[in-house]
Protein backbone atom coordinates (compact mmCIF):
# COMPACT_ATOMS: atom_id res chain seq x y z
CA UNK A 1 0.00 0.00 0.00
CA UNK A 2 1.22 3.65 -1.11
CA UNK A 3 2.24 5.48 2.35
CA UNK A 4 -0.25 7.89 1.61
CA UNK A 5 -2.93 5.24 1.31
CA UNK A 6 -1.74 3.70 4.73
CA UNK A 7 -1.54 6.90 6.66
CA UNK A 8 -5.19 7.73 5.74
CA UNK A 9 -6.15 3.66 6.71
CA UNK A 10 -4.06 4.26 9.88
CA UNK A 11 -6.19 7.40 10.62
CA UNK A 12 -9.23 6.03 9.90
CA UNK A 13 -8.51 3.01 12.32
CA UNK A 14 -7.35 5.08 14.95
CA UNK A 15 -10.45 7.65 15.16
CA UNK A 16 -12.68 4.28 15.28
CA UNK A 17 -10.86 1.53 17.01
CA UNK A 18 -12.90 2.18 20.53
CA UNK A 19 -16.36 2.18 18.78
CA UNK A 20 -15.50 -1.29 16.77
CA UNK A 21 -14.29 -2.52 19.85
CA UNK A 22 -17.51 -2.12 21.63
CA UNK A 23 -19.61 -3.25 19.15
CA UNK A 24 -17.59 -6.27 19.06
CA UNK A 25 -17.94 -7.14 22.73
CA UNK A 26 -21.63 -6.78 22.21
CA UNK A 27 -21.69 -9.06 19.53
CA UNK A 28 -19.63 -11.34 21.02
CA UNK A 29 -20.01 -11.38 24.76
CA UNK A 30 -16.44 -11.62 25.21
CA UNK A 31 -13.66 -9.22 25.63
CA UNK A 32 -10.90 -11.46 23.53
CA UNK A 33 -13.00 -12.75 20.71
CA UNK A 34 -14.15 -9.24 20.56
CA UNK A 35 -10.77 -8.59 19.60
CA UNK A 36 -9.89 -11.29 17.26
CA UNK A 37 -13.11 -9.82 15.50
CA UNK A 38 -12.07 -6.15 15.73
CA UNK A 39 -8.27 -8.08 14.28
CA UNK A 40 -9.86 -9.61 11.54
CA UNK A 41 -11.78 -6.82 10.47
CA UNK A 42 -9.23 -4.41 10.28
CA UNK A 43 -7.14 -7.26 8.55
CA UNK A 44 -9.76 -7.43 5.94
CA UNK A 45 -10.40 -3.97 5.73
CA UNK A 46 -6.55 -2.87 5.00
CA UNK A 47 -5.86 -5.68 2.39
CA UNK A 48 -9.44 -3.96 0.50
CA UNK A 49 -8.54 -0.18 1.62
CA UNK A 50 -8.81 0.92 -1.87
CA UNK A 51 -11.99 -0.93 -2.37
CA UNK A 52 -13.03 0.74 1.18
CA UNK A 53 -12.29 4.29 1.12
CA UNK A 54 -14.28 4.82 -2.09
CA UNK A 55 -17.56 2.92 -0.48
CA UNK A 56 -20.11 5.72 -0.02
CA UNK A 57 -20.22 5.23 3.75
CA UNK A 58 -17.05 3.70 5.19
CA UNK A 59 -18.03 3.06 9.08
CA UNK A 60 -21.22 1.41 7.26
CA UNK A 61 -18.60 -1.02 4.93
CA UNK A 62 -16.49 -1.56 8.29
CA UNK A 63 -19.68 -2.47 10.24
CA UNK A 64 -20.38 -4.82 7.74
CA UNK A 65 -17.31 -6.54 7.60
CA UNK A 66 -17.29 -6.41 11.41
CA UNK A 67 -20.68 -8.27 11.48
CA UNK A 68 -20.35 -10.47 9.10
CA UNK A 69 -16.98 -12.08 10.68
CA UNK A 70 -19.03 -12.68 13.84
CA UNK A 71 -21.53 -14.41 11.80
CA UNK A 72 -18.86 -16.33 10.27
CA UNK A 73 -17.30 -16.91 13.31
CA UNK A 74 -20.54 -18.05 15.02
CA UNK A 75 -20.58 -21.23 12.44
CA UNK A 76 -16.93 -22.46 13.53
CA UNK A 77 -16.83 -25.22 16.54
CA UNK A 78 -14.48 -23.44 18.52
CA UNK A 79 -16.55 -20.35 18.85
CA UNK A 80 -18.73 -22.55 21.39
CA UNK A 81 -15.79 -22.36 24.08
CA UNK A 82 -15.60 -20.23 26.71
CA UNK A 83 -12.45 -19.00 28.40
CA UNK A 84 -13.47 -16.97 30.79
CA UNK A 85 -16.07 -17.48 33.34
CA UNK A 86 -17.02 -13.72 33.77
CA UNK A 87 -17.35 -10.38 31.08
CA UNK A 88 -15.09 -8.14 33.05
CA UNK A 89 -16.54 -4.59 33.84
CA UNK A 90 -15.64 -1.90 31.12
CA UNK A 91 -14.08 1.03 32.10
CA UNK A 92 -16.85 3.06 31.99
CA UNK A 93 -19.37 2.90 34.58
CA UNK A 94 -23.07 3.53 34.08
CA UNK A 95 -25.23 4.65 36.59
CA UNK A 96 -26.47 0.87 38.14
CA UNK A 97 -23.77 -1.70 37.27
CA UNK A 98 -26.06 -4.56 38.21
CA UNK A 99 -28.39 -3.50 35.24
CA UNK A 100 -26.03 -3.42 33.02
CA UNK A 101 -24.68 -6.72 33.62
CA UNK A 102 -28.35 -7.80 33.65
CA UNK A 103 -28.60 -6.71 29.91
CA UNK A 104 -25.43 -8.01 29.10
CA UNK A 105 -25.91 -11.16 30.27
CA UNK A 106 -29.55 -10.85 28.82
CA UNK A 107 -28.23 -9.95 25.09
CA UNK A 108 -25.68 -12.65 25.73
CA UNK A 109 -29.03 -15.35 25.16
CA UNK A 110 -30.12 -13.51 22.40
CA UNK A 111 -29.72 -15.43 18.66
CA UNK A 112 -26.59 -14.11 17.19
CA UNK A 113 -28.62 -12.90 14.43
CA UNK A 114 -31.06 -11.07 16.72
CA UNK A 115 -28.46 -9.78 19.04
CA UNK A 116 -26.23 -8.33 15.76
CA UNK A 117 -29.56 -6.57 14.51
CA UNK A 118 -29.54 -4.99 18.35
CA UNK A 119 -26.13 -3.92 18.63
CA UNK A 120 -25.75 -2.64 15.18
CA UNK A 121 -29.61 -0.36 15.73
CA UNK A 122 -28.98 1.06 19.05
CA UNK A 123 -25.20 0.75 20.49
CA UNK A 124 -24.12 1.53 17.25
CA UNK A 125 -27.28 4.05 16.18
CA UNK A 126 -27.71 2.80 12.64
CA UNK A 127 -30.59 3.16 10.53
CA UNK A 128 -32.91 0.26 9.89
CA UNK A 129 -31.97 0.37 5.97
CA UNK A 130 -28.20 0.23 7.00
CA UNK A 131 -28.55 -3.11 9.18
CA UNK A 132 -30.68 -4.14 6.22
CA UNK A 133 -27.34 -3.35 3.54
CA UNK A 134 -25.21 -4.92 6.26
CA UNK A 135 -26.66 -7.98 7.16
CA UNK A 136 -27.86 -8.33 3.82
CA UNK A 137 -31.44 -8.77 4.17
CA UNK A 138 -34.80 -7.15 3.50
CA UNK A 139 -35.69 -3.51 5.90
CA UNK A 140 -38.94 -5.86 7.03
CA UNK A 141 -36.38 -8.59 8.28
CA UNK A 142 -34.77 -6.03 10.33
CA UNK A 143 -37.60 -4.78 11.89
CA UNK A 144 -38.91 -8.36 12.91
CA UNK A 145 -35.55 -9.34 14.09
CA UNK A 146 -35.65 -6.33 16.44
CA UNK A 147 -38.67 -6.70 17.40
CA UNK A 148 -38.47 -10.25 18.37
CA UNK A 149 -35.06 -9.83 19.96
CA UNK A 150 -36.10 -6.72 21.71
CA UNK A 151 -38.96 -9.75 23.02
CA UNK A 152 -36.62 -12.04 24.32
CA UNK A 153 -34.49 -9.06 26.17
CA UNK A 154 -38.04 -8.49 27.92
CA UNK A 155 -38.48 -12.22 28.53
CA UNK A 156 -35.22 -12.83 29.80
CA UNK A 157 -35.61 -9.38 32.01
CA UNK A 158 -38.51 -9.46 33.06
CA UNK A 159 -40.87 -6.50 33.49
CA UNK A 160 -39.50 -5.16 36.43
CA UNK A 161 -35.77 -5.41 35.20
CA UNK A 162 -37.12 -3.99 31.59
CA UNK A 163 -38.97 -1.31 33.19
CA UNK A 164 -35.35 -0.21 35.16
CA UNK A 165 -33.24 -0.36 32.34
CA UNK A 166 -35.75 2.00 30.15
CA UNK A 167 -35.79 4.23 32.59
CA UNK A 168 -32.47 5.07 32.52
Amino acid sequence: MRGDLEREYVDYVTARMTALRRVAYQLAGDPHRADDIVQQTLTRLYVKWSRARAAENLDAYTHTVLVRIFLDERRLRWSRVHLVAEVPESTQQPPDPEDRQLVRAALAQVPPRQRAVLVLRFLADQPVEEVARILRCSEGTVKSQTSRGLATLRRLLGDDAYATVEEQ
